[in-house]
């Protein structure tokens, strides 16, 4: 089976979509499929650095990646988005469709132009969608009117969390099925023995909460001696942050963007993440990363992350209120068995409810209901036991059985 899947953004630049959809057709080759990735692509050179304030990926695209055209930064749900609104790219998503003969196209946020409207106007196959965006956009309507007929070509309509399936269904009224985010396993993490880290992972943007953060970061750094890793975010855009702010750069560490090894290897080694967002997240997919890491959560209390973060798993705080993170954070740094405790939840949450290789099952099935085999024999499902690598690891069942 031949599956195109459809990304209205660059993989030129992180995100949580471009995340997802690499690691979905990662998860899918590992089932047999054949995939292919059609999305943006920014070089590397002078026009890039023109066009987009931040550093992307340098290195050039896997074979699997189809580029379909360049993108610019666009206000999209409260954040800047880098979305390919080129003409040109129309014609070459045409000539892709024809010439790669997929049996099924996956578009991930298919209302965005110019390629998930595009994908809907040449599909030759069966179309499944997802929606991952969650709240009010000035744009939606605009698209709904424009070009929303085309969301009647779909087969399968598909969102990430229940808050995006509400969202979705108030101007696209179907039948949703919500299928969550995967998350990578990494193997042999260890929920003790951790650096006194804490980290912060996102793009700066003011509905990420960062500014919340900084503004608990005094009180938890004198109080803990840890240390604040700040990754994704711009360097020198979080450093005029700190200075209008008038918050001491102590203890703070700024990483910007890291590949995907180096993100790993950090959540595997901090004690605690921070996820300080104010609004408009219909999941949270740093959430369960660190969970995969065996790193519990700080996180607002909010739509798309209170279905995620448990009271096994993380603590919730009202968002953009300093001393509540503040208090969690500190409680959590200073009481070891407690965090270990949230620690060994939540690998075991992720192991049984968001590993890639459950989603992927899912998702096969999916495709079936589209109308396409995918898959002989019957691939993986949420049904099927699978492995628990963490679990398997010595040091960590003792302290499972420590914990529980």
């Amino acid at each position: 089976m031949k599956v195109g899947i459809v990304v209205p953004y660059s993989w030129s630049y992180w995100g949580g979509v471009v995340e997802h959809a690499e690691e979905q057709a990662a998860a899918l080759r590992e089932l047999g499929m054949e995939t292919k990735l059609i999305i943006g692509h920014d070089p590397p050179g002078r026009l890039s650095r023109l066009l987009h304030p931040r550093a992307g990926r340098v290195d050039v695209p896997p074979g699997y990646v189809l580029p379909v055209g360049r993108s610019v930064i666009t206000p999209a749900n409260h954040s800047l988005a880098n979305i390919v609104l080129s003409p040109s790219a129309v014609p070459r998503i045409a000539r892709l469709v024809a010439r790669e003969r997929f049996d099924l196209l996956h578009v991930h946020e298919p209302l965005t132009p110019a390629i998930g409207v595009a994908a809907l106007a040449y599909a030759d196959s069966p179309v499944v969608a997802t929606f991952h965006a969650s709240g009010r956009s000035r744009w939606r309507k605009l698209g709904v009117l424009s070009w929303g007929f085309l969301l009647d070509r779909l087969d399968v309509r598909i969102a990430v969390s229940e808050p995006a399936r509400e969202t979705a269904n108030g101007y696209s009224p179907g039948d949703y099925r919500v299928i969550p985010n995967g998350v990578r396993l990494p193997e042999h993490v260890q929920p003790d023995s951790r650096a006194d880290n804490v980290l912060f992972i996102g793009r700066h943007e003011a509905r990420k909460g960062l500014a919340t953060l900084l503004r608990a970061w005094p009180r938890i750094r004198a109080e803990t001696g840890a240390r604040l890793r700040v990754i994704g975010a711009d360097p020198l855009a979080v450093r005029l942050l700190l200075a209008r702010t008038r918050i001491d750069e102590d203890g703070v560490d700024l990483l910007g963007f890291l590949p995907a090894e180096r993100l790993d290897a950090e959540l595997a080694s901090a004690k605690l993440l921070v996820a300080p967002s104010l609004r408009s997240e219909s999941f949270g997919m740093v959430i369960t990363r660190a969970f995969a890491s065996a790193t519990p959560v700080v996180a607002s209390d909010i739509e798309g992350y209170r279905d995620v973060v448990t009271d096994e798993t993380g603590v919730l705080v009202p968002p953009g209120e300093a001393e509540a993170l503040a208090d969690a954070a500190v409680g959590l740094l200073t009481e070891e068995s407690r965090r270990e405790q949230l620690a060994v939840a939540a690998r075991l949450r992720v192991e049984l409810e968001y590993d890639w290789r459950r989603i992927a099952g899912r998702l096969a099935a999916t495709y079936a209901e589209a109308g396409v085999r995918a898959l002989d024999p019957e691939p993986v499902t949420t049904e099927h036991a699978l492995p628990t690598p963490f679990e398997s690891d010595v040091r960590t069942c003792e302290i499972v059985r420590r914990v529980r």
